[in-house]
């Protein structure tokens, strides 16, 4: 067998899998939608205002409320000493 035919064969399996991974996600979102809306009512009934994604700093528990200068307060050189700061960049 000659390499191309390898690489061909190689490029047609990423391409196939590209394609399912594709399709997982659309038929995840399609099955997700009502549970979406189910959360959404609930946020809305409880009058939550912001999603909470960390328990650290303030700028990682609410970033829409968070301004840009937050994690650099103490010091403009500072680096950000919260774990969730490499997961969430500043606002």
């Amino acid at each position: 067998m000659r390499k191309s035919n390898i690489f061909a064969l190689f490029l047609t399996g990423c391409l196939l899998l590209l394609a399912a991974s594709l399709i997982d996600g659309v038929a995840r979102r399609h099955f997700a939608a009502g549970a979406l809306a189910d959360r959404a009512a609930l946020a809305h009934s409880l009058t939550l205002t912001d999603l909470c994604l960390f328990t650290e700093a303030r700028y990682t528990r609410h970033p829409t409320q968070a301004d840009r200068h937050a994690p650099f307060q103490d010091h403009p050189a500072m680096l950000d000493y919260f774990p969730s700061g490499s997961l969430a960049p500043p606002p």
